[in-house]
């Protein structure tokens, strides 16, 4: 197998592609630091360790299992590959070899069916006596779910089934909860926004429940190097908890590029090679080399795009080398994803196009290289997804490749943003009333509440609680020591949508009758609506008809030569406003805001080359969202001495919301498509030229609000990145977006740098 700098030059072409990588970086090894193991930990299970090679654990994981054996709760934050489960599994096991009795049982907590998946296979790998683990999640059999309930001392989930049938049933978890010591979460990282304060108010409803069982059970979480560990921890669990962040695992050498697309001539002027594209192309390489590779990817399209991409070009190198590339992605069935895990684990695939549904989902040890197309969000999730490469300790290569937008841009051209800064602290709200309500609810009918339990659920909860009473919700009884009772008929966990989905629309072939897979429903307006072409398993269909009501989309086979991406289109009002200041002569607000949002048609652009070939109207309903907003004004004066005609404000103005909305993801713990934006000349309720970015999600995630306390160097950046774009009207790397209703017009990028420098004044 070559080496990293090895694989670094057939990437390069011999020089061809040498003006695409901007930059190098070289992270060097790290040897290990191992300590004995506690002499709390029961012989058995230090045995069966020690016979699957663990002679002595790393110094990081026995310093966190101390913390856990002794009742301590505890956010252990180190690299991928660092061997995170020994931690917790130490004490899990032990307590487990003492039964549910006199021992304790372990609750494992993942965001992925995939991860409890491979934690199973771990744990049965290990064979420790009177362990008796299985996963309870939607794809468990009811005979299992039964043999969970009666004898389990180790049981993965997710916080879905926490939320919708654990919790609700708890009468029926009683034996498991009265001996439950350890609750795991793991890669908790993954919960921010709106969905991590969903799950923060699941697993205080958890705390609850098993305080009346008699148990209060330690919290061990496990995360991505993170700003703050632990008050990321106490936030999502509501205890606190100590951080372990020393990492003593062994690392390889990685090489890590950052890499930029060329350009190419387009149907006007110039612009980037497609990022799929581009990678498609490298991930082809390096399974030409026989290099195991995972190219992460941003979407479920783009993983079945660059997959298909890649296999056509070994085709004609190979064909037997076409079947050895595959994607993965959320919405495969159950069997689907169970195939796909074992040809990788087996190294039958040695190429990969994923989602961070493997992310987080199937440990691959001996990964040569990751290939990453696009800013992931966050650098927690980059260093995560780069982390795969090198993960049995051999040196490694990972590059990421910037997509057409304006933060990719920005970070491929300064990489002190990768290199240089700490990770983000995780954002999460847990005092969001959009989410609070909904769990207090749920809480009530699993147990009705006391004015002793308001606490758990934060400082919002006694007004929330008197509206929810107000409203019918919960009814209250007594005087002195009331009591509140959930009053429908309906199940209480329905009204939580803990991942913002509104519900699952299930992609159907009546030909056939089979089933695809599924999408959420408000995903759904964007990737199943009439027209829009859906890849699964590197298999085209068109979307014929999409039944919201019923939740269901009918497909049939297709060979199209192009992709959809949908429009939309947004009209907003000022609910009010939270905070202001002056900025020159600018005024920078923090307010809740009403947005009507519409999918109002779609445009089609070849494969390859990304060039618009038409555009087709849609009939799809509004959507209504109460959330959380930051947004500027400028006075007529002031746009009129920054240079910007009244003729082309709007366009300026447009420009610069894309561009903004663009870089917040570099401030904010947040993906592009979290939030959203507005703007015009004169807002109705401003009267001025008005500028909004905004939280997608019901009451607000917190992005807009780190933006709004970041905004010199949010916009400053927004700034910069218009101003190094060599491109002279605008484009997708500076102000044109993918997800424009308008069709990325008018825009005008001189008129964007104009305004933005104004602010800045």
């Amino acid at each position: 197998m070559s080496r990293p700098n090895d694989l670094l030059d057939i990437l390069l072409a011999g020089g061809r592609r040498r003006s695409r990588m901007t930059h190098l970086e070289d992270i060097p090894a790290r040897p290990p630091r191992t300590v004995a193991w506690p002499s709390w930990v029961d012989p058995i299970v230090q045995a069966r360790y020690e016979a699957a090679g663990i002679e002595r654990p790393w110094a990081h994981q026995v310093a966190a299992a101390e913390l856990a054996w002794a009742g301590r709760s505890v956010a252990i934050a180190t690299g991928t590959a660092s061997g995170k489960s020994l931690a917790y599994l130490l004490p899990a096991l032990t307590a487990a070899r003492g039964g549910r009795r006199q021992g304790g049982t372990t609750l494992y907590i993942s965001p992925t069916k995939a991860l409890a998946a491979d934690q199973l296979r771990g744990l049965d790998e290990l064979g420790v006596p009177d362990a008796v683990a299985t996963t309870y999640d939607g794809d468990t059999p009811t005979e299992l779910r039964t043999m969970a309930r009666a004898h389990a001392t180790y049981i993965l989930t997710n916080p879905d089934m926490l939320h919708r049938s654990l919790l609700p049933s708890h009468h029926r978890w009683a034996g498991f909860l009265r001996a439950l010591r350890f609750v795991v979460v793991d890669e908790c990282h993954e919960y921010r926004g709106v969905f991590g304060s969903h799950v923060a108010h699941v697993l205080r409803r958890l705390r609850r429940v098993c305080a009346g069982y008699g148990a209060t059970p330690t919290f061990v979480l496990a995360s991505a190097t993170s700003a703050d560990p632990a008050g990321t921890a106490e936030r999502l669990t509501g205890v606190p908890a100590e951080a372990i962040t020393d990492d003593a695992s062994p690392r390889g050498a990685t090489s890590f590029a950052l890499w930029e697309p060329p350009w190419q001539l387009g149907r006007e002027e110039q612009e980037r090679r497609s990022v799929l594209a581009e990678t498609a192309d490298l991930l082809a390489d390096l399974v030409i080399a026989d290099a195991r590779t995972v190219a992460f990817v941003r979407s479920r399209r783009a993983a079945e795009t660059v997959a298909g991409l890649a296999r056509a070009a070994l085709r004609s190198v190979d064909p037997d080398l076409a079947t050895r590339v595959a994607s993965y992605r959320a919405g495969y069935l159950a069997h689907e994803r169970r195939a796909l895990e074992a040809s990788m684990q087996s190294g039958e695939l040695r190429g990969v196009a994923a989602t961070t549904a493997l992310e987080l989902g199937v440990d691959i040890s001996g990964l040569d290289a990751v290939l990453i197309a696009g800013w992931p969000g966050t650098l927690a999730s980059l260093w995560q997804q780069a982390g795969r490469a090198g993960r049995a300790g051999q040196d490694s290569l990972a590059v990421l490749i910037a997509s057409d937008d304006p933060l990719d841009s920005y970070v491929v051209h300064h990489p002190h943003v990768v290199f240089d800064r700490p990770v983000e602290a995780t954002v999460l709200d847990p005092n969001n009333p959009y989410v609070l309500a909904p769990h207090l609810c749920a809480a009530a009918a699993e147990k009705s509440l006391v004015a002793a339990d308001i606490d758990i659920f934060g400082p919002a909860a006694p007004d929330v609680l008197a509206q929810l009473e107000a409203g019918g919700q919960l009814r209250r009884r007594g005087e002195r020591q009331p009591r509140w009772h959930w009053t429908k008929r309906d199940r209480a966990a329905d009204l939580a949508d803990l991942r913002g989905s509104g519900g699952l629309v299930t992609l159907v072939e009546p030909a056939t009758g089979r089933v695809l897979g599924t999408v959420d429903s408000v995903r759904a307006h964007f990737t199943a609506h009439p027209g829009a072409v859906y890849v699964h398993q590197g298999e085209t269909y068109v979307v014929r008809s999409l039944d919201l009501v019923d939740g269901v989309a009918l497909v049939e086979r297709g060979t199209p030569d192009y992709t959809t991406s949908a429009q939309e289109v947004s009209d907003l009002r000022i609910l009010g406003e939270v905070a202001a200041r002056r900025s020159g002569p600018a005024r920078l607000v923090l307010g809740d805001v009403e947005v009507a949002s519409q999918v109002v048609g779609y445009t089609k652009r070849l494969l390859g080359t990304g060039e618009i070939v038409g555009s087709e109207p849609l009939d799809l309903p509004a959507r209504e969202l109460r959330t959380r907003s930051v947004w500027w004004t400028l006075p007529d004066e002031a746009v009129a001495a920054a240079g910007v005609p009244e003729a082309d404000a709007a366009g300026a103005a447009h420009a610069a919301e894309h561009a903004s909305i663009g870089m917040l993801p570099l401030m904010a713990s947040c993906d592009r498509w979290d939030v959203g934006g507005l703007s015009t000349v004169r807002h109705i309720d401003t009267g001025l030229l008005t500028v909004f970015v905004h939280d997608g999600h019901p009451g607000g995630a917190g992005f807009a609000e780190r933006g709004y306390h970041a905004a010199s160097s949010w916009l400053g950046a927004t700034r910069q990145t218009v101003a190094d774009c060599p491109c002279e009207h605008g484009c997708p790397s500076c102000v044109q977006s993918p997800k424009c209703g308008n069709g990325n017009e008018p825009l005008d990028k001189p008129g964007a740098l104009r305004l933005l420098e104004a602010l800045l004044t």
